[in-house]
């Protein structure tokens, strides 16, 4: 399917000690739900082996835009991964929009919950 205009989403990937910061900027939507799922799938399978254990994956949402249900999906199959891997997710920036889609859809517990083999992790509001 051809974009019916150019989209509009910027990732930029910052490494930590035990963790991944990923900045997202413009919209998630439709058409570029794919590129932040494939950066992050390719960020943990790239973690850097000097003996350091991924603890967090942050998603920055300072810079998003829109997001419709095919982003919350994105943010569904991230989760997924995480917990797969026994790393902590958090949400960080959450703008109104994105705090509000979370809350009508019933998701922000669950993505916002701490990893699933019980590590404890503060997760960000929005902010």
């Amino acid at each position: 399917m051809t974009p019916s205009h150019t989209p509009s989403l910027t990732l930029r990937v910052e490494i930590e000690r035990n963790a991944i910061v990923v900045r997202v900027a413009g919209d998630l939507d439709y058409e570029t739900c794919d590129e932040l799922v494939s950066t992050v799938d390719r960020q943990l399978a790239q973690w850097p082996g000097d003996g350091s254990p991924l603890t967090a994956l942050h998603l920055d949402f300072a810079g998003l835009g829109d997001v419709d249900s095919m982003g919350l999906s994105a943010l569904l199959t991230i989760r997924r991964r995480t917990d797969a891997a026994a790393i902590d997710l958090s949400l960080d920036e959450r703008p109104p929009a994105l705090q509000r889609l979370l809350e009508l859809t019933g998701s922000l517990e669950h993505l916002t919950a701490p990893c699933e083999d019980g590590r404890a992790g503060e997760q960000s509001g929005a902010g």
